[in-house]
């Protein structure tokens, strides 16, 4: 499938070989300050799919925001073939207040694909849905994990979504994880329009991890070079690793509340009945150690020093030989340390 002669977002029309920027009208705050939502067009003058890149669904996940705007910047676009769409803030007033949330308390990540009557939540994902996500033909949608709590650069995708498992090992990621969706997410909705999509999770709230933006701007140029928007590299190409493919995760809670220490970090493999932490009461009269009954590798952990009974503190990815899936997610990052493509 490829973009169409012209495609028109809120009163704006872009033909092949123009580009140009839209600020979305959508509603008003308390102050009366209008709400909108930027969105950067950039078209080839050839045609070939339309690809739409989004970040910012969540208020304070930044490094998502970080590579959309190094993408922008990127002088590889110079060279693009079909569309791309780029919305590195999809909700304003959730990024303006430094919250996952907007003003009501209320994830925009689970509204669409919204309502034009609705709440302002509402209506902010049915332009997006209308006026946005109509026109692409694929689809990545960058994340972080919440605050304290750093996930290993990955991509999720839906169990059985051939298109979007290819496109996934396209991205090159150290692990891809088959999820189910949510309602009301822009991925489910996206799967319901038979969009391929991935959903890119690297880093935490609040903070620019610079190994996820490394390896999102590659990621999604590498995806682009698949989708033959973009043109080969004219350098050697960078040598690949394996990447991790898990079909199953799991949470490690604490088994009871205390000061909580870690033994090991993202991306280590694991082992059914391996130590990763102890919890620890602050009176010096306990010391519980926190085991695992899984074989994987980590690919997400609690960095908060105190946990309850019942938190949450590592995410472990399922496989059948855990020391091998560390060994291929060391040599990705030494491979994206190595090879990097230019910025600007």
């Amino acid at each position: 499938m490829s973009d169409p002669d012209v495609i028109t977002i809120g009163d704006t029309s872009f033909r092949r070989g123009e580009k140009g920027v839209v600020d979305l009208p959508l509603g008003s705050l308390i102050d009366y300050q209008p709400v909108t939502m930027t969105v950067d067009v950039r078209r080839g003058k050839k045609p070939g799919p339309v690809l739409l890149v989004t970040a910012g669904i969540h208020g304070d996940e930044i490094s998502g925001v970080e590579i959309v705007r190094r993408l922008l910047k990127s002088r590889t676009l110079r060279r693009l073939r079909g569309t791309l769409i780029a919305v590195p803030v999809v909700c304003m007033p959730a990024f303006l207040s430094r919250s996952r949330y907007r003003s009501d308390r209320r994830d925009l990540n689970r509204l669409f694909p919204g309502s034009p009557d609705g709440s302002l939540g509402g209506r902010l994902a049915a332009s997006f849905a209308s006026e946005i996500a109509s026109n692409c033909t694929h689809a990545i949608d960058f994340h972080a994990g919440a605050i304290g709590r750093p996930n290993l650069p990955q991509i999720r995708i839906t169990p059985g979504d051939e298109k979007s498992l290819e496109l996934a090992k396209s991205f090159q990621p150290p692990v891809i994880m088959e999820t189910n969706l949510r309602d009301g997410s822009l991925r489910s909705f996206l799967s319901k329009q038979d969009i391929p999509s991935l959903l890119f999770e690297g880093g935490e709230a609040h903070r620019i991890d610079a190994a996820s933006v490394r390896y999102g701007l590659r990621g999604v140029l590498s995806v682009m070079r698949h989708l033959e928007m973009l043109p080969p590299l004219r350098r050697k190409s960078p040598p690949k690793t394996r990447t991790v493919i898990a079909t199953i995760t799991s949470w490690v809670r604490s088994p009871r509340g205390g000061i909580f220490t870690t033994a090991v970090d993202l991306g280590h493999a694991v082992s059914a009945g391996s130590k990763l932490g102890i919890v620890c009461d602050p009176f010096g009269r306990h010391e519980t150690p926190i085991n695992t009954e899984f074989d994987g590798v980590v690919i997400g952990i609690n960095r908060v020093a105190t946990a309850d009974e019942g938190d949450a503190l590592f995410h472990i990815a399922s496989t059948k030989n855990p020391e091998l899936a560390e060994a291929h997610i060391q040599r990705s990052e030494e491979i994206l340390q190595e090879h990097t493509d230019p910025l600007h």
